[in-house]
């Protein structure tokens, strides 16, 4: 599986961004697709991720700011992010599982200044 990742960019504390994770082949043919973040000089980090029946798991920090959700029409798997704060930097990646096999996007980049 092919997985590109957008959206990232530069924003303010308190602002949002939306990342997409577009895959190759449908987005309902995986088995679970994540986000995963990775900030200077520390571990990736699981965000979020949804499986086959649509439901969603958030990482304790993403509960309540973050929304995984598939877009059918674009075949993406999106992710919004609210109330954005500096700790939230990091290169953010998607991951897609199938068949016991794991792939990884480039990622994308986003930045939250205070």
């Amino acid at each position: 599986v092919q997985l590109q990742a957008s959206g990232g960019g530069l924003v303010q504390a308190g602002g949002s961004l939306r990342l997409s994770c577009a895959a190759s082949g449908s987005i309902f043919s995986l088995d679970a697709v994540g986000w995963y973040r990775q900030a200077p000089g520390k571990q990736r980090e699981f965000v979020a991720f949804i499986i086959r029946d649509g439901s969603v798991h958030y990482a304790d920090f993403a509960q309540g700011r973050f929304t995984m959700s598939r877009d059918n029409a674009k075949n993406t798997v999106d992710l919004q992010m609210n109330s954005l704060k500096p700790e939230d930097t990091a290169v953010y990646y998607c991951n897609a599982q199938k068949f016991g096999t794991n792939s990884w996007g480039q990622g994308t980049l986003v930045t939250v200044s205070s």
